[in-house]
């Protein structure tokens, strides 16, 4: 049974705040299934992913390898004279993009029958939102407002800049110093570098990427810094300071440094400023996410929240499952959740990294007895280019059941290669199953199902 409402008292059976990945699914597969939709947005369509985030950092990714590719090309007999990178031509390509992208996202909610309403929306009560001062009523409400960056509360933080405005640098900086030692932080810092910019990347703990598998950790530090990233571990901004046109920043071991650009890139909190949430019965964590159970209903009955704001894993085909099932939950009748077990993910660094499952660390705390495969070699492609990056590989194996429980890879388009493997790991597949499977000569992906345990 669905739960629509014939003849209902509310405007909408469903409305949707924020006009992101989780919150667009939702919104027109709902209207896909019959319910009456509407869905506010105040700033873009597509929310962060489309117009801040994946794309097009992953278009400047591609933009940064040129530099490292032209420099190979020579290995293999062609000779380039490479011109400095014409940093409006990329960033002006790139907004048209995402311009158009917007308009994708307009036509997938226009023909699916929701109604779009430009303007800022807060809650007046459990069932009412009003957008820029007009009263709306809904049987149920979305939050999908996702997150906004964070930039610590230091002296000067209003000089630095957040991974928002990166993406529209009227010039490029001869230096910038990177904050940070998450996704972002480290994608940006191998970006920047790669079109051209001298990088200081500080990180506060002693390696960044917290929460992913330590050994890919420790090779990609040693890459970057093999390429000319200047990593700074156990390091941290007291302040900053403006310094005849450039920014002076105190550091906290006591020196300091000059540089032209400051990147905060030290996370991102949940977009709930302006919301009205007090007028509601929805509560908080102590994080200060919107708290969900695994229907992603809030505490306040009407209201439901995906994505980013709810604290879980800020990944963009994350909110999009939630959204399908959300949407097929209430106006469908199905009851399955969100399976978040072996979910793939991707760092768009400077060599790719990419992971499914569990970190070596963590699958001995959980498994106890595991086994562990690497390869570390030479990609053939830099057997003649003379390039001395390194590829990683690694897998981890429940011995209990020969289960790989993790894959792991650092290298060039290891992202790629991770989604395959991930939907084999998510099947169960075993060490055996890997190891019965013939592999795709000569490349790197053929690796992981010719290797044999590591010594630990």
């Amino acid at each position: 049974m669905t739960q629509l409402d014939a003849q209902s008292e509310h405007d909408y059976d469903l409305f949707v705040i924020g006009a992101g990945s989780g919150g667009v699914r939702a919104a027109r597969m709902s209207a896909a299934f019959g319910a009456r939709v509407a869905i506010a947005e105040s700033r873009y369509l597509g929310g962060t992913c489309v117009n801040v985030g994946c794309v097009p950092k992953k278009l400047f990714s591609y933009a940064a390898h040129y530099r490292e590719d032209f420099s190979d090309a020579q290995g293999f007999g062609w000779q380039s004279q490479v011109e400095p990178l014409d940093w409006p031509r990329l960033r002006d390509n790139k907004t048209r993009e995402i311009e158009r992208l917007n308009g994708i996202y307009g036509n997938l909610l226009s023909n699916a029958g929701v109604e779009l309403l430009n303007g800022h929306a807060s809650f007046v009560d459990g069932h009412t939102l009003s957008v820029d001062g007009k009263h709306y009523t809904a049987k149920r409400i979305l939050i999908a407002v996702g997150g906004w960056p964070f930039i610590p509360d230091i002296p000067g933080r209003e000089l630095a800049i957040s991974s928002n405005e990166i993406f529209y640098l009227d010039t490029l900086p001869k230096h910038a110093v990177v904050v940070g030692g998450g996704y972002i932080a480290t994608e940006f810092a191998g970006i920047l570098h790669g079109l051209g910019v001298e990088v200081d990347q500080i990180y506060r703990r002693d390696l960044f990427l917290r929460g992913f598998d330590t050994e890919l950790r420790e090779q990609l530090a040693e890459e970057m810094r093999n390429k000319g990233v200047n990593l700074r571990f156990n390091e941290n901004v007291t302040a900053i300071a403006a310094e005849n046109g450039r920014f002076r920043l105190s550091l906290e071991n006591g020196g300091s440094m000059l540089t032209d650009q400051v990147l905060y890139a030290t996370g991102r909190k949940p977009l709930l400023e302006g919301l009205g949430l007090e007028k509601t019965g929805v509560k908080l964590t102590e994080q200060g996410y919107i708290e969900v159970d695994d229907t992603f209903q809030t505490s306040d009955a009407s209201i439901y929240a995906v994505g980013d704001v709810t604290g879980g894993m800020e990944l963009t085909p994350v909110a999009l499952a939630e959204g399908m099932n959300l949407a097929k939950r209430l106006y469908k009748g199905e009851t399955k959740t969100v399976d978040y077990k072996f979910i793939p993910t991707a760092i768009f660094s400077q060599p790719n990294l990419a992971t499914v499952g569990y970190s070596e660390e963590e699958a001995r705390e959980k498994f106890g007895e595991i086994a562990v495969f690497t390869s570390r070699f030479t990609h053939l492609k830099h057997t003649l280019s003379g390039n001395k990056t390194k590829t990683l590989l690694k897998l981890v194996v429940d011995k209990a059941t020969d289960q790989v429980v993790g894959a792991h890879m650092l290298g060039d388009e290891a992202g790629e290669v991770i989604q395959g493997l991930a939907v084999a790991i998510k099947a169960g597949a075993t060490k055996a199953d890997f190891d019965s499977t013939i592999g795709i000569h000569p490349t790197v992906a053929e690796e992981f199902v010719t290797m044999r345990e590591a010594s630990r």
